[in-house]
């Protein structure tokens, strides 16, 4: 064998100049990709921990932890990290979003009841300064009147409603469009 035919004597991780070629290929294909964004925060508001328990008449019978399998497999068919967190508190929702400032690329958000209510959640929104979507599993535009009002919606790019879960993969998918992916 020639030095240039095989740079390493090992046969089982010979490098030809074959290989080495691909590996360059893939090198340049790697420096051309944009990176990998941070993660984006898919967030839940208060019952959410209850899907699948709680009125599946309106919501269905995935659990939450159904719902996160679902968004963890879409994530990496977009090239996409998410984390993933539910509160009942809305202190603590509002310390997430003040956290995914600087640690993620975007939210997704079902704040649950706190959409209709919270001025916190929208200001911590909008301090973010993040692509947000807001997503709601069932119509809150064919239930009680007072889930007609989302305090969300005016910190957010987009709103999806009336889906199902369905609701929080095309989210990702619009998120991974407005991040480049």
């Amino acid at each position: 064998m020639s030095p240039a035919a095989v740079l390493v004597a090992d046969s089982a991780h010979a490098i030809t100049p074959a290989t080495k070629s691909r590996e360059a290929g893939l090198a340049a294909k790697a420096a051309r990709r944009p990176p990998a964004p941070k993660p984006v925060l898919v967030l839940n508001g208060p019952n959410l921990n209850m899907l699948g328990k709680r009125q599946p008449q309106i919501y269905g019978r995935e659990t939450l932890t159904d719902v996160e399998a679902a968004c963890q497999a879409e994530a990496a068919r977009l090239g996409l990290r998410i984390e993933f967190a539910q509160s009942n508190h809305e202190g603590v929702l509002v310390d997430l979003i003040q956290a995914a400032r600087e640690k993620n690329s975007g939210i997704i958000i079902n704040a649950g009841a706190y959409t209709h209510t919270s001025v916190a959640l929208l200001d911590a929104l909008n301090a973010a300064e993040l692509p947000a979507i807001e997503v709601h599993i069932s119509n809150i535009y064919k239930r009680e009147a007072f889930r007609h009002r989302s305090y969300i919606s005016p910190a957010a790019v987009g709103v999806i409603a009336g889906l199902g879960t369905q609701g929080y993969l095309l989210a990702l998918q619009a998120l991974a469009r407005l991040l480049g992916r």
